[in-house]
């Protein structure tokens, strides 16, 4: 999903007459901001930068990883405990990310990134090994909760990261970091089928904890998969602490001395000095010498208020100050929520679903439905890359394309309620898992494309929250339809045909332009 990033935020901050301390505050930290990213371009792309990227990558593998898990282990777990409403474990888990999000979000502007970069992987690993030895299933949805808020604060503190120490120029990486979460999925269905898939109860009659392991011994590998990322990060990479954080903190010196040993570890140098960073700013022409009582440094509460600033009354309303930019911000959120609807809806309870339409077709043993998770994963990579191409052909480019891909998801759903076999099920659902990542894709760079620069860190709050909300929605009407049933993927498929109709009526189409 995406996040209001760092430098976007701070480009929406005022640039009118400062009239009160804290605007001072804020332009002055904008102004810092601004010699520290020049600073960090000069440097250029090195191997610090490259080192970062690949432990990053972590975050973005545990940020689809572990939603994976958590529907992965919905079937067993509902046999060894006989849940009467397994959607209370999704639920569980997107309550988690939630609060993770907002949670991390906030308080790593705060008290720093470097503690967050660490633990929110380190709560991950320990709550999922935790999570093996669960009792009940209220243990193990409570246990989901936790290790799922861990996992909502990896895409806000590792972004906040990546793109404060990342040069203007090479901003694209953060796409295509994406690639990792395409192969977390397959990794996780990877692991389960022989776990899972051959250490399962056959059904829920009779189901005892020694004969169903399989999924124990899956959040101990998934969990060891997390501590060894903890590690990794901890022992063979040095995470500095962000400049822009330190800087906002007063600290200068401290500030300077990071971004000078980033650009020894790239094997270059910078000409950045604590001078660059002091109190001084250039109006009609003349040097204004201020005071530290003027000019006070960034404190946790001037922090949090410009971490909330995007979200106030005056930068909401821009993003509906003209008929036709209120039509495309309204169309946004209400293409976000659908879809946030209704991908969890289907997407959470797939492994669930094959296993008891298999069932329902005489063929729905543990190790095929589990061989099929792999599959239909396996299907989904390439859905990006054919995305990355699809948008730059001007025949389809963003609108076109996004339209197409959310149209065939929700007909693909549909349709697989017709199928009479476990392997015309298969079918349907390895189209729908392409579709659905060249659709998450397009989505994940067409939007922010759509927002103006200044107003852009505003609508991927806007956007990004309606997605939240549809996830935690999802597994409540999956309830209320009974998930074993066709209703809740008709549901689901319904949503994605509406959003990619809605599509067609964006007014904008970003192929050729540059951000607005």
């Amino acid at each position: 999903m995406p996040t209001s990033k760092p430098d976007e935020l701070l480009s929406t901050l005022e640039t009118t007459p400062l009239q009160s301390e804290h605007n001072a505050t804020a332009s002055t930290y904008r102004e810092k901001a601004d010699v520290l990213n020049r600073a960090i371009q000069d440097i250029g792309m090195g191997r610090y930068q490259w080192q970062l990227f690949g432990v990053i990558g972590f975050g973005w593998a545990s940020d689809n990883l572990w939603p994976i898990v958590t529907s992965l282990i919905l079937v067993p777990v509902s046999y060894e405990f006989h849940v009467a409403q397994p959607p209370l474990l999704s639920l569980a888990q997107n309550i988690g990310l939630l609060a993770g999000s907002l949670f991390w979000g906030f308080t790593c502007d705060l008290f720093g990134r470097r503690w967050a970069f660490n633990l929110t992987i380190a709560i991950t690993a320990v709550f999922g090994l935790v999570g093996a030895g669960s009792p009940s299933f209220a243990a193990v949805g409570l246990f989901a909760a936790l290790w799922s808020f861990g996992v909502g604060g990896n895409l806000p503190v590792d972004s906040a990261i990546f793109l404060e120490f990342l040069p203007g120029s090479h901003q694209y990486l953060l796409t295509v970091l994406s690639i990792n979460w395409a192969l977390a999925q397959l990794f996780a269905n990877l692991v389960a089928w022989p776990l899972i898939g051959g250490m399962t109860c056959a059904s829920a009659e009779n189901c005892t904890r020694a004969s169903n392991m399989g999924w124990r011994y899956f959040l101990i590998a998934m969990g060891g998969l997390a501590l060894v990322m903890c590690i990794a990060r901890c022992v063979f990479f040095t995470l500095f602490e962000s400049p822009k954080y330190l800087m906002g903190k007063g600290r200068h010196e401290e500030s300077v001395a990071v971004v000078h040993e980033v650009a020894r570890r790239n094997g270059t140098t910078s000409l950045l000095s604590t001078d660059d960073l002091s109190d001084e700013t250039t109006s009609n022409d003349d040097v204004t010498e201020t005071t530290p009582a003027s000019r006070p440094r960034l404190s946790a509460t001037d922090q949090l208020r410009m971490r909330l600033e995007p979200l106030s009354a005056p930068y909401i309303r821009a993003l509906f100050r003209s008929p036709r930019r209120a039509w495309t911000t309204s169309l946004m959120i209400l293409i976000w929520t659908l879809i946030g609807l209704g991908f969890p809806l289907y997407n959470n309870f797939l492994p669930y679903l094959q296993q008891t339409r298999g069932i329902q077709f005489g063929d729905g043993s543990t190790s095929v439905t589990y061989r099929n998770s792999l599959i239909i994963a396996a299907v989904g990579v390439p859905g990006s890359l054919v995305g990355g191409v699809m948008v730059e052909m001007p025949r389809f480019g963003r609108k076109g394309t996004l339209s197409l891909a959310t149209l065939l998801t929700g007909a693909f759903l549909l349709a697989s309620t017709t199928a009479h076999t476990s392997t015309t099920l298969l079918g349907w659902n390895c189209a729908y898992s392409f579709t659905s990542s060249l659709l998450y894709a397009v989505l994940y760079a067409y939007t922010p494309e759509i927002f103006e620069t200044q107003h852009r860190g505003t609508g991927n709050a806007l956007v990004g929250g309606a997605n939240r909300i549809g996830g935690i929605l999802a597994p409540i009407i999956a309830m209320v339809s009974n998930v074993q049933t066709a209703v809740p993927v008709y549901i689901s498929g319904g949503m994605f045909l509406a959003a990619g109709l809605l599509v067609v009526l964006i007014p904008v189409e970003t192929r050729g332009r540059t951000s607005m």
